[in-house]
């Protein structure tokens, strides 16, 4: 990708500017960047300009650290893009991004985005301090620690929220029936993140709960499908409410049990044009009635696979509109172990519906009322029970 191509040529740019300065070629003379590089990529010397200033004039050169430097200019660059997905992590922020994707971390458990110009809560985890904080879908973060949010990139606000075990983090939040915001102090703790689990409900209807698509969850996935298959069960409900998604082809995976071989699962839509991503596996579950919970904390590779479900089978959702994350970013690794997220595609349902902003609009809307909630009631399963027993009574005629 021509993107990846000049990610490269910065980086050559800059070990050129480091090498130079060592050895003292001037490093303002336009032609370097032109023999290497190319007229095309001339601009560049601009920072090298810069490099050399700072590292010849600054009057505190022992705070001049070359790696932060360089670090800095990357994250400028991917600032610049003004794409809030797309995000740069230094070596030490790669590493805990990884721990984050395999379900263990130290924080307070709550998926955060931004979304008008508000850092905004997609959904809080199962069981998380966030959780029993009262912290909800929807919830808007005015400050962390009293450092407001407005200017923050999300890799900031995470890691302000972030911190050790049993240390405090307190949360200025907005909600929408409130009048005015209100702070929540938050206790830290080692965070687990479960993937998937499941119960028979009503004697014969399987409950499936994703809470996220992270390495885990396809083989916890695949027990769980022979338990299921083995069991009393004639209807499914497939839960994703607060499932803020993940890694895509583990949802991929998972899909391939509900369609059919060679079935469209996704569209993407890059610079290359649209791709299909079609399932490669056999349709486990074509004889059950299923349904779909979603809400406002479902996103991402949950609302693809919800999407698809839809789209191919005709699967009833049930609930509130999902968060509306359109895009799907690869992790690209840089040299010295930093990395890139950044945005390759916008994707769209299998019959070309984007949902970038909008979400997936439920078939039936059923809401969440913060009554039910502190009263631990839940409309939404109750009504999705109801759809199932009558798919499955129907199936009996």
């Amino acid at each position: 990708m021509k993107s990846y191509k000049n990610i490269l040529i910065f980086f050559s740019l800059l070990v050129l500017i480091f090498v130079s300065f060592f050895v003292g070629y001037s490093i303002r003379d336009i032609r370097i960047a032109r023999k290497f590089f190319g007229p095309e990529y001339t601009e560049f010397t601009l920072i090298m300009e810069a490099y050399q200033t700072i590292r010849s004039d600054f009057i505190y050169p022992d705070k001049i650290s070359t790696d932060e430097l360089i670090h800095g200019a990357v994250q400028g660059m991917v600032n610049a893009l003004g794409d809030q997905h797309t995000v740069f992590f230094n070596p030490e922020d790669s590493k805990k991004f990884l721990q984050d994707a395999d379900g263990v971390f130290q924080g307070v458990g709550m998926e955060i985005g931004k979304r008008d110009n508000f850092l905004k809560v997609i959904a809080p985890m199962k069981g998380t301090p966030a959780e029993a904080a009262g912290i909800l879908s929807g919830d808007k973060i005015i400050k962390i620690n009293e450092i407001e949010t407005k200017n923050l990139s999300i890799e900031e606000s995470v890691s302000l929220i972030r911190g050790p075990e049993g240390t405090d983090v307190v949360l200025l939040i907005l909600r929408n029936e409130w009048s005015e915001p209100k702070r929540i102090s938050i206790t830290r703790s080692i965070i687990t993140t479960p993937s998937i689990k499941w119960e028979m409900v009503e004697g014969d209807i399987a409950h499936i709960k994703f809470y996220h698509f992270h390495r885990k969850a396809y083989s916890d996935f695949r027990k769980i499908a022979m338990e299921i298959i083995d069991s009393p069960a004639k209807g499914i409900i497939l839960d994703m409410r607060n499932n803020s998604g993940g890694y895509l082809d583990i949802a991929q995976k998972i899909g391939d049990s509900f369609f059919d071989r060679g079935e469209v699962f996704v569209i993407e839509r890059s610079l290359e044009g649209d791709r299909e991503i079609k399932s490669r596996g056999v349709n486990r579950f074509s004889k059950f009635p299923i349904v779909v919970l979603i809400n406002r904390g479902s996103a991402s590779a949950s609302e693809i696979l919800a999407g698809a479900l839809r789209d191919n089978n005709s699967v009833l959702l049930i609930g509130e509109n999902s968060f509306g994350k359109g895009s799907i970013q690869a992790l690209e690794y840089l040299s010295d172990g930093s990395a890139i997220k950044i945005t390759v595609a916008h994707w769209l349902t299998p019959k070309g519906h984007t949902i970038s902003d909008i979400g997936l609009i439920p078939d039936i809307v059923v809401e969440m009322s913060i009554e039910d909630i502190k009263e631990e009631r839940d409309p939404q399963l109750e009504r999705a029970i109801e759809v199932t027993r009558e798919m499955i009574y129907n199936l009996l005629l």
